[in-house]
């Protein structure tokens, strides 16, 4: 699979994640996010700048649902919940999250 974004072809795997973690941009993100049919807000792009920050600051990262939330609560002082991710991210916070911030598909299983 790939994406057309500014004139480049972006190679994809078959469920949608980036074959190459270099070709991510913003732009990407938001062209895997409209196909997965996401408006992205302030909100949707601090989980996935966070979720980027932590597999490249913490050795590969992949923080689950809960650990989201904590994250998310302190930055936006106010205490989102799982019902509200799911609303954000409904294919799964910390995959679809994964999957528009460019990084490989999750190997965790479940989601706490």
């Amino acid at each position: 699979m790939a994406l057309e974004v500014d004139g480049k072809t972006i190679e994809t795997t078959e469920n949608g994640y980036l074959v190459n973690l270099e070709d991510w941009s913003k732009e990407v993100a938001q062209a895997i996010a409209d196909e997965d049919k996401l408006e992205m807000t302030e909100q949707h792009w601090d989980v996935v700048m966070y979720l980027r920050d932590e597999h490249f600051n913490n050795n590969g990262s992949e923080p689950n649902e809960r650990t989201i939330l904590k994250t998310m609560a302190k930055k936006w002082g106010t205490k989102p919940t799982s019902k509200d991710m799911y609303k954000m991210f409904p294919g799964m916070p910390s995959k679809q999250g994964r999957k528009i911030a460019g990084l490989p598909q999750s190997t965790r299983k479940g989601g706490y």
